[in-house]
This record gives structure tokens, C-alpha cells and sequence, in this order.
């Protein structure tokens, strides 16, 4: 079986959707598929192109983990701005539809968002005469209005227009929560051929071990308590609210807070912590993916945090995961779904999101040793339910179908 996946997003990149993708295309590799990845250079989230690479028209690499990985031209922008980053999305789409006309395949992976990938998958359908599967991480454009990057105008009802053909012209849809399935139904997308496919981790890369001394050693943080985020610094993590909860923290000597990672909202948060004199929080740069497992180890509290919307109650973040595999408790500001899972394995506490009161409340309680012990051992029962080589199979067993 020939699989052609379209993302803007792949490694070396180490966010949420690269690594699902990675992850996933290695065991369809392994289960006898032959699997190509059109996608951008790397440049996320600075907007600025890896070192190594160049930002040329059509460059074909060398076989990664079995996958024939192609990397075309795109309009890099750093993540800020919606009109450049649209702009970016665009390009990306048409540069990888053009590659994409090249390429043998049975059958077309389009992941989204971001959306405009979508379409490129949805036109070499059209094109190409092949089915198309589309991959839904996100509700997209419903979620730019919820972020508030845009309200609802007359470009959002076009791009409702369109999400709606894509859903009705793709011959299965592979969503990431119940919610989104749900969703769709109300919305009059056949159930029939929405499936589920939940995130998960490569326990192969995260899994239990002790504090990385250096890094301990590097920031400080010898006898403390570590709270830290690691992902994605934009406008739906409310990070902000993060630092106001630091502040009034401060005076407890023994905790420290880490936000790792870029995003829209980087600069604004570091001048942030500036004009607050914020000294119990530090703020790294994101790192290589095969350094992320360190920086995890120092933690003792995983925090996820998104802004208070019914939007997302029906994600589920994905560094639930990687956090649980390695045995790191989560304190977690996300309602709905995410919710009943942390809940449901005892893998640690949620927060009503961006209720201070209730964010020291749970805070406090998950740092009783018995209760933490507790939520160490539900954390590792849920990564072995959500082991990402079966989730990929699943899903091979789905493109199959």
C-alpha cells in the first residue's frame, strides 16, 4: 500500500503534530506500507528555517526511519500574525498539491490543521482520482474565533464553506477526540466514516527516570519543587494566567515554575515576567525532541493549561502523554474530555481554568506525598493504554479499509 501524508509540520519540529505523524508513519512502515511525506522545511515555531536545511522548491532527503520525506517551498513566517501566517499555510498548500501530482499513491493522508493542508489533500484527490483521508487535530476555523486571533466575518463563513466539502469529499475522517466526532454528527457529517484515533506516546522515547542532574544543577533547582509546561507558548495556552499564579506564589521558596517551548505568545510573556520581577519562574527555548525526555525528568508536577472556552472541552492535549509515560503527575487547567481522562486513572488533578483560588487549591494537594504516589502509578496506567505503535495500527487498519 502506497500512503501519501501531507503536514506542515515534521521532525526534526518537535511539537504535537510532528510527532504524531513521525510516530505513525514508522509503523505503517513497519507493517509493509510504503509511505511518503510531503512537507515544509523546519522552521517551527521561530519561523525561521533550521540550521542545515534551506528553504528551496522541492528537495527530496534521505529515507527517515523508512519514510520517503519531501520538503518544498514555503512563505516562512515566525508564528505571529494571522494574515502571514495564512499566507504561509497557503503557500504550503499549493507547493505541496504540486509535489503531490508526482507521487504514486494509493491513497491520500491530509492532516489538519492547519486547514489550507486539508484543501491540497482534498484537490490531488480530485486530481490524482485516489481517496483522501482527512485528519482532524483540531476544529479549524472554529478555533481561531475562540483564540480570538479572528471574529466571525465573511473569510470564516468561506472557510466553514469549505471545511464542510472537505468533511463531505474525504472518504474517512480521522478525528482525535469523541468530542470532535460528536461534533461533526451535529454538524450532519456521516458517522459512518468519522473514527477516532486518540494521541498517545512512543514509550520507546519517554518512559520513568531520575532527575537529569545537570539540568537540575544548570537552573537551580536543588531542592524544589518543580512545576513545569513544555509545549506550544500561544494565544489558547493562557500562559499569562501561569505567571500571575507564579507571582503570587513567590514567597513559597520551595516551588519553581518552568515554561519551556515558543509560540505567538513567547515575547509577550517574557516582557511579562519582566515588568512582574518574577523570580520563581524560568523560561527556556524549546529543545531537540531527543532532549525533551531530560527537561521532563526534572519535573514534579506536568501543567497544562488552556483558556476557558467550551471549545476546549473537547481536546485533549497531547502532552498528557509523554508527561504520564514518565511517571510526572499532571495538575491540568482543561475541562470536558481531558478531564475525565487525568480523572478517570488518577494520573493527577484539573482546575477549573483560569480560577487562581482553584489552581492553588489543587496545587497543594497534589503535593502530599501519598496522593502523589498515587497519581505516579495512574499516570503510568495510562500510558499503557494509549501506547502510540497500537494507536498507529489502528489507524493503518483504517487507511486500509
Amino acid at each position: 500500500m502506497k500512503i501519501l501524508f501531507l503536514t506542515d509540520n515534521f521532525p526534526p519540529e518537535v511539537n504535537a503534530p510532528a510527532s504524531r505523524t513521525f510516530d505513525h508513519c514508522k509503523e505503517w512502515v513497519k507493517a509493509g506500507a510504503e509511505v511518503t511525506v510531503i512537507t515544509c522545511n523546519p522552521n517551527f515555531p521561530q519561523g525561521k528555517v533550521y540550521e542545515g536545511y534551506k528553504n528551496k522548491w522541492f528537495k527530496q532527503e534521505e529515507m527517515m526511519e523508512g519514510i520517503r520525506v519531501i520538503r518544498v517551498w514555503t512563505y516562512i513566517v515566525p508564528n505571529v500574525g494571522f494574515l502571514k501566517r495564512t499566507l504561509d499555510f497557503i503557500s504550503f498548500s499549493l507547493s505541496a498539491f504540486f509535489a503531490g501530482l508526482f507521487v504514486k499513491t494509493d491513497i491520500i493522508v491530509a492532516t489538519s490543521p492547519q486547514f489550507f493542508t486539508a484543501l491540497a489533500g482534498r484537490t490531488l484527490h480530485w486530481w490524482k482520482r485516489k481517496p483522501w483521508v482527512m485528519e482532524v487535530r483540531d476544529l479549524w476555523p472554529e478555533s481561531i474565533k475562540t483564540v480570538g486571533a479572528m471574529k466571525d466575518n465573511l473569510f470564516i463563513r468561506y472557510f466553514e464553506w469549505e471545511e464542510m466539502r472537505c468533511y463531505r469529499s474525504a472518504k474517512k475522517i480521522v478525528v482525535v477526540t469523541d468530542s470532535f466526532k460528536r461534533k461533526l454528527i451535529e454538524r450532519g457529517v456521516d458517522e459512518q466514516k468519522i473514527f477516532v484515533v486518540k494521541n498517545g506516546v512512543d514509550k520507546s522515547l519517554f518512559k520513568p527516570m531520575k532527575k537529569d542532574a545537570d539540568i537540575v544543577k544548570q537552573l537551580h533547582l536543588e531542592g524544589k519543587t518543580v512545576v513545569g509546561y513544555i509545549g506550544t507558548h500561544g494565544m489558547a495556552h493562557k500562559l499569562d494566567f501561569i505567571l500571575n499564579c507564579a507571582n503570587d506564589l513567590k514567597n513559597d521558596k520551595s516551588l519553581h515554575f518552568i515554561l519551556m517551548g515558543g509560540g505567538a505568545e513567547k515575547e509577550n510573556l517574557l516582557r511579562m515576567k519582566e515588568e512582574l520581577k518574577v523570580d520563581n519562574v524560568t523560561m527556556l527555548d524549546p529543545v531537540p525532541k531527543t532532549e525533551v525526555g531530560r527537561y521532563i525528568s526534572v519535573l514534579d508536577i506536568c501543567l497544562i493549561n488552556l483558556r476557558k472556552s467550551p471549545l476546549f472541552t473537547t481536546v485533549i492535549p497531547s502532552k498528557i502523554f509523554e508527561n504520564a509515560a514518565m511517571a510526572i503527575p499532571i495538575l491540568m487547567g482543561v475541562e470536558g474530555e481531558a478531564q475525565q481522562i487525568i480523572e478517570g486513572y488518577e494520573a493527577g488533578l484539573c482546575f477549573e481554568p483560569e480560577n487562581e483560588a482553584d489552581f492553588v487549591s489543587k496545587l497543594n494537594l497534589l503535593r502530599k506525598p501519598e496522593f502523589y504516589d498515587k497519581c505516579k502509578k495512574g499516570c503510568l496506567k495510562l500510558a499503557d493504554d494509549f501506547d502510540r505503535k497500537n494507536l498507529a495500527n489502528e489507524m493503518f487498519k483504517i487507511l486500509k479499509a
